[in-house]
This record gives structure tokens, C-alpha cells and sequence, in this order.
């Protein structure tokens, strides 16, 4: 699933094409990328069509358009979902399923495609409501700020951590704690902090606790530098190209092969219907677990 920096490289390449630009036409190819869409506030197709895109905006994994009309269209790319920006005529991709064209008053024509092979992702037009300072969609409120938001307060995420009772990973991965950071991110971050995913949360000291969180600052702004992690065709930016982050990992996905720091080899275990990569000296299974 995209996190953090590959949503942002969406959203860095999406709002320059589209912020200022009247929403024409919509055209729904499949109706299944509308589930999270609650029809009794009103139809998609007509709530966009006229409507004029004034910013694009992101709080960790989830991606909105805020338009003219004090709505916003929120934009949850799944495990596949692209945001893909092409010239009128050009031939689409077959996974598209919903479709914008868009005028631009100094781009003029253009044609914003929401493709998504399995279709876990999703679109809907959702109310805006005010939350730290800042209008957020309805169904992002519940989602906390990402750690490179300058909002974020560090005192109070290192004390929430803290009091939880959870394994460390299952904490950073807690949407509700801290927003941005999925699989790939959690495990590098435990390995450049040297800490096993399984370590109790409440066995964390409040150095350790900020430490994990300098480390996640640290791996998601090298990673949206490197224009996101791409480990096949299914994450790609709004050009259709590929981040390269994969060639920086030093934990995800090296399972067999020696660690950068010790040399001993990355280890992968089952972790929540996926999997945890660390390796077994520098991050120490905590006792008793």
C-alpha cells in the first residue's frame, strides 16, 4: 500500500496540473472505486461537474481535492490506486475507473484518471470540517498528523506511545497514533533505531520513543526525495513513473541478505497478514517475547 511519501509525490505532482482548473465532465467506469462515496449527501457525478479544484491536500496515507463548492474530493489510493494526468485523446489504461476532464486556465484541457488494478481504493465527495487549525474531509478526521507535519507534537506522540500496550511496530502502525508510516517504513525505521518490532511499547524509554520518531522523520524525507518506494508497475507518480527507494531500503524486503550495519542476515517474519524485516543482532528479540 503507498504510505506517506509515495501518496505525497501524488500530491506534489497533482496540484501544480490541477489547483485553479474547472472539473468539466466525470465519467464512472466502475462503480466499485465509489464505495466510501455516501450517496444521500448527493450524486458524485453532480456534485463535481462546474466545479473549480483550490488545492490539493494530504494528511498521512489519504489525499483530498478541497473545491469550490466547500467540499472536497478525498482520494484513497488502496493497495494500487494511481492518479494518473494525461492529454486530451491520449489513449487511457484499462484499470481506469473513474475519469475527469479539466480546464486549466493557463494549462487549458487535461485528463485526470483514477486507475486502480484491484480496486481497493476508492473516491468520494465529502464535507470539510475544521480540526487542528486546518479543514479536513469527514473521513480523514479520525487520522492523526504525520510525523513531517510541522503541527505534530512530538511530547505528546512519544507519551501516547508510551502508555499504550502493543508491540512498538503495531503502534507506529496505528493510523490513529501517528499517520503516514505502513509496513515498509516502520521496519526501516525499528532498524536505523536498532529496535525489535515485537519490543513492548511500555519497555520503551522516552529516548527510544524519540529516537523511532527522528528515525521515521528521517527515512520518509529521504524517501519522498527518492520519489517513494517502487517494487512494481502498481505505485507510480502522476507521469506514470517509478520512485526508486527500494535500491535505499536496508531492512524491508532484504530477508537472506546481510545487514548494512553488522553483516548478519535480515530476517522477515509473519507480522499482521504481512511481514517484519529486522535483523537479529542489531535488534534484539526483547526476553519473554
Amino acid at each position: 500500500m503507498p504510505e506517506l511519501p509515495e501518496v505525497e509525490v501524488v500530491r506534489a505532482g497533482l496540484a501544480p496540473a490541477v489547483t485553479g482548473a474547472r472539473i468539466d465532465h466525470v465519467e464512472i467506469l466502475d462503480a466499485r472505486s465509489l464505495k466510501r462515496h455516501d450517496a444521500r449527501r448527493g450524486d458524485f457525478v453532480g456534485m463535481l461537474t462546474g466545479a473549480r479544484i483550490d488545492s490539493v491536500e494530504r494528511r498521512g496515507k489519504f489525499m483530498w481535492l478541497t473545491l469550490s463548492t466547500g467540499d472536497a474530493l478525498v482520494v484513497h489510493l488502496g493497495m494500487s490506486g494511481q492518479v494518473l494526468l494525461r492529454e486530451p485523446g491520449v489513449d487511457g489504461d484499462r484499470h481506469v475507473r473513474i475519469r475527469f476532464d479539466v480546464t486549466h486556465p493557463q494549462h487549458g484541457d487535461l485528463v485526470v484518471a483514477f486507475v486502480d488494478q484491484r480496486i481497493f481504493g476508492s473516491m468520494a465527495v465529502d464535507a470539510l470540517i475544521e480540526q487542528h487549525g486546518a479543514l479536513v474531509p469527514t473521513q480523514v478526521a479520525h487520522i492523526a498528523l504525520d510525523p513531517l507535519d510541522e503541527r505534530f507534537d512530538d511530547d505528546a506522540f512519544v507519551a501516547a506511545l508510551r502508555h499504550k500496550r502493543t508491540g512498538i511496530k503495531r503502534a507506529l502502525l496505528d493510523q490513529t497514533l501517528v499517520s503516514g508510516i505502513g509496513n515498509i517504513y516502520a521496519d526501516e525505521a525499528l532498524w536505523a533505531s536498532r529496535l525489535h518490532y515485537d519490543r513492548p511499547t511500555d519497555r520503551v524509554s522516552a529516548a527510544q520513543a524519540r529516537t523511532v520518531l527522528a528515525e521515521a522523520r528521517a527515512v520518509l524525507r529521504k524517501a519522498l526525495a527518492e520519489g517513494g518506494t517502487s517494487f512494481d508497475e502498481q505505485y507510480v507518480n502522476v507521469n506514470g513513473q517509478a520512485g526508486y527507494f527500494a535500491h535505499s531500503l536496508n531492512a524491508y524486503g532484504r530477508q537472506g541478505q546481510a545487514c548494512p550495519r553488522c553483516g548478519v542476515p535480515i530476517v522477515r517474519e509473519s507480522f499482521m497478514n504481512r511481514g517484519s524485516h529486522f535483523c537479529p543482532v542489531c535488534q534484539r528479540r526483547p526476553r519473554g517475547r
